[in-house]
């Protein structure tokens, strides 16, 4: 068990939360997030959002009835967390590219960090959040708020785009560089039950076969989706 530092409410249903401890990752990973003994029965993932040397923090939305007992935390309630878990973004070198929608700017934070200095894409609705705490790390930072984010977005420039947020916004992403030499890499969120590919209950359609969003995932290359069948779930 862990000791939360912090849990705030950033924006409507929007919450930060701090962990106490000493924690390492790859950029990309998860957890797993639980905060009771019995019920609900599966235990939540969450990206991981930041590792700082003493802590690390979790971005997350109040969706459904997990996330509505995480905001109820306060500092010094415990929590309990399993991994890091899963393949997350990799290496890459060349001029990059983070794309971000709504709450999928969660793995970005923790992502840009380990990057040089990438051009970063945050799109919301209704109100931004955390856009501050990217711009350290980035070269640009571009927010776009209830529009478009990728209407004039001029992605050939780049080697490498990594996009996390709505399945449509992935797909389009996906679209719009399936011509190019750009490797673009999605990151998904799906629910889970295992979290270590056990099951097959995160299951994404690639074009050779099912892959498991928690063990062969979260992350893959945007060209070996299926998205006519991920969009028709």
């Amino acid at each position: 068990m862990h000791t939360i530092v912090s849990n705030e409410c950033i924006s409507e249903g929007i919450y930060l939360m701090t962990v106490e401890g000493r924690f390492t990752a790859r950029m990309g990973q998860f957890y797993m997030l639980r905060s009771w003994n019995q019920a609900p029965l599966l235990s939540r993932p969450i990206s991981i959002c930041n590792i700082e040397p003493d802590c690390i923090q979790f971005l997350y939305k109040v969706a459904g009835e997990g996330t509505r007992m995480f905001a109820a935390l306060r500092a010094g309630d415990q929590i309990q967390l399993e991994g890091p878990l899963g393949n997350g973004f990799p290496e890459v070198t060349g001029r990059t590219a983070l794309i971000g929608g709504g709450i999928g700017i969660a793995p970005l934070l923790y992502t840009a960090k380990q990057l040089d200095k990438p051009d970063i894409y945050l799109g919301f609705r209704g109100q931004s959040y955390l856009t501050e705490a990217y711009e350290p790390y980035a070269n640009e930072v571009y927010v776009k708020v209830n529009g478009n984010l990728l209407e004039d977005l001029d992605l050939s420039k780049y080697d490498n785009v990594l996009v996390c947020g709505p399945l449509g916004m992935m797909k389009a992403v996906a679209i719009m560089m399936e011509h190019t030499d750009t490797k673009v890499y999605v990151s998904f969120e799906k629910r889970m039950a295992c979290g270590i590919g056990a099951c097959y209950v995160c299951s994404v359609m690639n074009k050779d076969r099912n892959k498991k969003v928690c063990s062969d995932g979260p992350v893959f290359l945007a060209k070996e989706v299926e998205w006519h069948a991920e969009l028709s779930l």
